[in-house]
């Protein structure tokens, strides 16, 4: 049976979503903590995809062509803006799922990764077969850099709530 590690810090949604208003810039601050903590993620992922890449730089040839969908540019596949797409992201909205997440937000690289996985296309055939709801570099990549970064995470997360509970009370 596969065991499973889910951190799960209480209140620090809204403790993240109550910096700006205790002190303008601390969540900035808290962004760039976190993306300095999480840099050998980010790491991992972007050798990823220099790991994978071609003599042309794209995974398949024909993502080194133009290719556009309801006026929206999803190819050329391009390694430089898929290495600089790889992002830490802090969300704290109300109907966010995951508050500290990595990214991918290059177009064409967000496509590589997920082609096929919960549909099967001819796309996602020729990229090589994935399990239902993974990705083929960023996730593997992460859940393998995990257990250098969570423990640092964690103290960040609880630094920021004690920070808030101090300054609220």
């Amino acid at each position: 049976m596969p065991a499973s590690a889910d951190v799960q810090l209480v209140g620090l949604k809204e403790a993240i979503r109550s910096l700006n208003k205790i002190e303008p810039g601390l969540r900035k601050e808290f962004t760039k903590d976190a993306g300095r903590i999480a840099e050998p993620a980010i790491r991992a992922v972007q050798q990823g995809y220099t790991g994978m890449r071609q003599s042309d730089g794209a995974p398949l040839s024909g993502m080194n062509y133009n290719w556009t969908q309801d006026a929206k540019k999803i190819f050329p596949f391009s390694m430089p803006k898929a290495l600089r797409g790889v992002k830490l992201k802090v969300d704290a909205g109300l109907r966010a799922t995951s508050l500290i997440y990595i990214t991918q937000t290059d177009r064409a690289a967000a496509i590589f990764e997920s082609a096929g996985r919960t549909n099967q296309n001819r796309l996602g055939d020729s990229l090589g077969s994935i399990a239902p709801g993974r990705t083929r570099i960023l996730g593997p990549a992460v859940y393998k850099a995990r257990p250098q970064i969570e423990g640092e995470m964690e103290k960040a997360a609880l630094a920021v709530i004690r920070r808030v509970e101090k300054e609220l009370n």
